[in-house]
């Protein structure tokens, strides 16, 4: 066991009623877990507020209670410790709980909009060819070594991030890395933690709902940076206009990586072809089997990344020919002469990559059919954006459903309908079934063509009103194009 003082050490204190000298058992924010001699931090979330359950809590045997306001009622023999962020709070005294396992280990945070779980996964990748121990916390998988937990979450909760470094320390793990998104900044879910670097990707036009303003996520994402300490390094895209905002207060070593502008790690594109792209990386030629300009910056990344974490550079070089493309992003079969392309690109900045990067490799003779829609309870603002590019740079587009959640599908594809110009009306049609709409891209499709389904990647499921239903893009449209050589 371990004493509640222990586990507070730099957390800021308002107040305290009670004591602190008090052996502890386990840490929890959700009062269901809590048991005999545990702690129970009260967090203000969307949808609840932990506070409501502090009685419920001490019912089931919590002895300290970490709070935002100490409650009226003080229970005898339970320790109160107002705080000003419980969220914060609860990140620290993780790390703490856990004796701080970042610090045993060297944990690369990657974050922003787009590219964070290709390059964190292609990273894991690499390091593990290289002979290396190493860990991967991402949106599609968790990884401690070789093995694998499911994900829920970009960035986990904190005390599950902590408990998954501390199974990393046990298996002698040398490296991590992490997704970093900018909830789970927003959420203080990182505090604690020892980065031993940052990766910045890009920023585009992502979670205005919960963010409010495109600033403020801005804000969000570079206050990951202007915490990175001395030691670390920071590897900043630079062609994107807001890297030199992520520099701007960082106390790191900063480093920069383009493929316009002059940088510490530069790419030209020699060859980019559906089978794969040839890339001059700081005068040095490497083939790749990943597709695409929005690739080479995430190989641009890796490679940067890799030599600052002290990997030779041929080494580096020879292993990033070797990796293979991560699940649901730009992930592609044949079949009947006919490609399919799934891809997550659920925001308009990553849907035009995906579709330019398309164009930039089909002769034009060929049809572009293109299968995407926009999840419910999300950013509404993107969606007549979204329709706009895929309905610009498509020879047909159908709307469908994505993750439809709490609202109507035929809502959410009335508002990306708006989205549509005049002149590309003809090329659109609405089909609310998502798998009815792939089963149309391949009926409409004829051999040479290419079809696009965009938006949900890796992920298994459809939700709909709080449920979840097995659905795969892949799987689908694999079987339709096979059913179509029959």
């Amino acid at each position: 066991m371990i004493e509640l003082k222990n586990i507070l050490y730099k957390v800021t204190l308002n107040a305290v009623v009670g004591s602190t000298n008090i052996a502890i058992n386990e840490l929890h924010f959700d009062s269901r877990k809590i048991a005999a001699k545990d702690v129970f931090v009260a967090i203000i979330g969307f949808k609840y507020n932990g506070h409501d359950y502090i009685d419920t809590a001490i019912q089931q045997g919590a002895i300290a209670i970490i709070c935002e306001k100490i409650p009226d009622n003080i229970i005898d023999n339970v320790a109160y410790v107002e705080v000003d962020n419980s969220h914060k709070a609860l990140a620290i005294m993780a790390s703490n709980y856990y004796e701080v396992p970042s610090g045993n280990l060297k944990l690369i945070g990657i974050t922003g909009t787009n590219g964070k779980t290709t390059v964190a996964t292609l990273l894991y990748q690499l390091f593990k060819k290289a002979g290396f121990k190493v860990g991967l916390i991402s949106t599609v998988k968790i990884f401690v070594d070789d093995k694998e937990y499911v994900a829920t979450l970009t960035t986990p909760d904190s005390l599950l991030v902590n408990k998954y470094l501390t199974e990393m320390n046990t298996e002698s793990v040398e490296f991590c890395f992490m997704e970093v998104s900018s909830h789970g900044i927003h959420q203080n879910r990182t505090e604690g933690l020892q980065f031993s670097g940052g990766v910045f990707t890009n920023l585009t036009h992502d979670h205005l709902d919960y963010h409010h303003s495109f600033a403020q996520y801005r804000d969000v994402k570079k206050s990951f940076f202007d915490k990175l300490p001395k030691s670390a390094f920071a590897l900043i895209n630079i062609d994107d206009k807001n890297g030199l905002i992520m520099m701007q207060n960082t106390a790191s070593r900063k480093y920069t990586y383009a493929l316009k502008s002059y940088a510490d790690y530069r790419a030209q594109i020699l060859e980019n072809q559906l089978n794969g792209l040839l890339l001059k990386i700081n005068d040095n030629e490497v083939w790749s089997k990943l597709i695409g300009n929005f690739n080479a910056y995430n190989l641009l990344a890796i490679y940067g990344t890799a030599d600052l974490l002290g990997l030779e550079k041929d080494e580096i070089l020879r292993l990033m020919s070797e990796l293979d493309s991560v699940t649901g992003r730009f992930q592609y079969l044949i079949s009947n002469e006919i490609t399919a392309i799934i891809d997550y690109a659920h925001t308009p900045d990553a849907l035009k990559n995906v579709l330019e990067t398309i164009n930039s490799i089909r002769t034009k003779n060929e049809e572009l059919i293109t299968v995407v829609g926009c999840g419910g309870d999300r950013d509404k603002t993107k969606r007549p954006k979204m329709a706009n590019i895929a309905s610009v740079l498509s020879t047909k587009v159908i709307f469908t459903s994505d993750n439809p959640r709490t609202e109507s599908p035929e809502a959410i594809i009335a508002e990306m309908e708006v989205g549509v110009e005049p002149q590309n009306y003809k090329k659109t049609i609405s089909i609310v079934d998502r798998k009815q709409a792939i089963k149309t891209a391949c009926q409409l499709a004829q051999p040479s063509d290419i079809i696009l389904i965009a938006g949900k990647g890796h992920e298994t499921y459809q939700e709909r009103n709080g449920k979840r239903t097995d659905f795969n893009d892949y799987k689908i449209v694999e079987e339709f194009l096979k059913q179509l050589q029959k």
